[in-house]
């Protein structure tokens, strides 16, 4: 179990930092090629690198998105976990920004993401939205 730990450790801070350089293909790098992920903002899954791809460019392009991971939970009886995470959200080319906490369903196949699941409260971006349209 230490050994799935200390992998798992590794893997995630991987993922998180490469999410926070939102390079697209850096990104990819880190899911299995039939990846399926979901959040609040897909409406519904994504699945395959491809609409990976087209996804993470447009939510790019949108926000910028610096990620901190927390504490995590191996799965009994699954090659994966549910961890915690505080993301700064904020608007393309707005200064201000706002903090949520979450959490993740990540199952893994080898070092790979092949299911991810983000679950957090939207809420508190509607302000952002709302001060960058001003």
């Amino acid at each position: 179990m230490a050994a799935d730990v200390e992998r798992y450790r590794r893997i995630t801070d991987h993922l998180l930092a490469t999410w926070n350089t939102q390079d697209v293909e850096a990104v990819l790098a880190c899911y299995t090629p039939d990846l399926v992920y979901l959040d609040p903002n897909t409406r519904g899954p994504v699945v395959g690198a491809d609409a990976m791809r087209s996804y993470l460019t447009k939510l790019y392009a949108r926000w910028t998105m610096t990620w901190e991971g927390g504490e995590f939970f191996p799965l009994d009886g699954a090659d994966g976990l549910t961890g915690r995470w505080i993301a700064t959200f904020a608007p393309a080319g707005v200064d201000r920004g706002v903090d949520i906490s979450g959490i993740d369903l990540v199952i893994f196949e080898g070092e790979l993401v092949k299911r991810n699941e983000v679950y957090f409260d939207r809420a508190p971006l509607a302000s952002l939205v709302t001060a960058a349209s001003a």
